[in-house]
């Protein structure tokens, strides 16, 4: 019953996360171009990410929590793939990190500053980022599927 909870929270904290990273850059991001003036939109994003990292916190830490508690729990022997889960885990949440304490807020500070062009210089970084830790996350997920 335990490892069916643990995979369940598992399963559905991956799908906040990557989904909503998913929701951002393919979706949120072009659809930002009916928004007049670039300011809007950079408030809009402020405003976004702010609550998109809230959710992606909580959902890293049970995703992280999980998986390590999953592979505790088999003795840390654990199949290739799986491997590449929890190491592919923490480099998204290593990344994750350092968008959310280090980029967003420069992003957040040039818009309390009025600077709308720095704002959105710092947007580029944290896209590139976000779709890292995408590719990254989409490797997780087939390995888990295929070979697991």
């Amino acid at each position: 019953m335990l490892d069916a909870l643990l995979r369940t929270a598992h399963l559905l904290a991956a799908i906040v996360w990557i989904g909503g990273m998913v929701f951002a850059h393919f979706c949120l991001r072009p659809s930002l171009a009916v928004i007049e003036p670039p300011p809007q939109r950079l408030a809009l994003m402020r405003a976004v990410l702010g609550r998109f990292f809230a959710w992606v916190a909580g959902a890293a830490l049970i995703a992280v929590g999980t998986g390590l508690a999953m592979a505790a729990r088999r003795g840390w022997t654990l199949a290739p793939s799986l491997w590449l889960m929890l190491v592919g885990g923490l480099v998204m949440l290593v990344i994750f990190g350092g968008i959310r304490h280090a980029l967003y807020p420069r992003l957040c500070a040039a818009l309390d500053r009025g600077a709308p062009a720095d704002a959105a210089a710092h947007l580029v970084p944290i896209r590139a980022w976000v779709l890292v830790n995408l590719v990254i996350g989409t490797v997780i997920v087939v390995a888990a599927g295929v070979w697991r």
